[in-house]
């Protein structure tokens, strides 16, 4: 005896009730009305849900844990916060780095005149020879070269890379960094090689009679 579908509103209500709920469901055709609630609430997903080893609830667990995630949501969530912190503090590095340039450019442009001082005498400076004073401060080692024709030259100590002590190498006709091997020319103190991204600063000198003068500091174009 086949099924017939009664018209006891109870029986039609349990007939309904049995459809399957897909809205891709055959027994769905054609027909009208809202589907089980169910079939529109978010499922979640388990690999979404972020379990401890030990169980305990998140707020429970120590500090490295909730740092250092342990699944997929999580990892995410703490990748976008710390690449939102590197964003603040890499704009604040930036604008800071802007006004220190920008504050140096005003103290040096206020600075007054560098000094005119003796550094050495041609007596005592043979040619092929090199020696050091501190020009323009008390604290800034410079070289004096005397080269094998008599020229005077004279530079900042002080490698432009790292600020290490530059050592003349007169017959080489260079300049020369032992701590990461830069080099400098002798004869105009530009980088030639090496880590140094500027020339050395040069300092201005004049000769009165046998004694020599450091008068300024050379301007320098990179």
């Amino acid at each position: 005896m086949s099924e017939r579908r009664s018209d006891d509103p109870q029986s039609r209500f349990e007939v309904d009730r049995a459809i399957d709920a897909r809205i891709d469901a055959p027994d769905r055709e054609g027909l009208t009305g809202t589907a089980d609630a169910s079939l529109y609430r978010v499922k979640s997903d388990p690999e979404d849900v972020t379990v401890p080893p030990d169980g305990r609830p998140m707020d429970e667990q120590p500090k490295w844990r909730r740092d250092f995630s342990i699944d997929w949501p999580r990892d995410q969530f703490v990748a976008r916060r710390d690449f939102t912190k590197f964003l603040v503090l890499t704009s604040g590095a930036f604008a800071a780095g802007q006004g220190w340039v920008a504050v140096q450019s005003l103290v040096r442009r206020d600075a007054p005149a560098p000094p005119r001082m003796k550094v050495a005498s041609l007596a005592r400076l043979r040619p092929g020879t090199a020696t050091t004073f501190d020009y323009p401060g008390p604290h800034d080692p410079c070289l004096l070269i005397r080269t094998r024709d008599g020229e005077l030259l004279a530079y900042s100590q002080k490698c432009t890379h790292l600020s290490c002590a530059v050592v003349p190498r007169i017959e080489e006709g260079v300049l020369h960094c032992p701590c990461h091997e830069g080099t400098f020319d002798l004869r105009t103190g530009r980088n030639i090689a090496g880590p140094p991204p500027r020339p050395l600063p040069a300092i201005t000198l004049e000769v009165v009679g046998d004694d020599v003068y450091a008068v300024g500091l050379a301007q320098r174009s990179a």
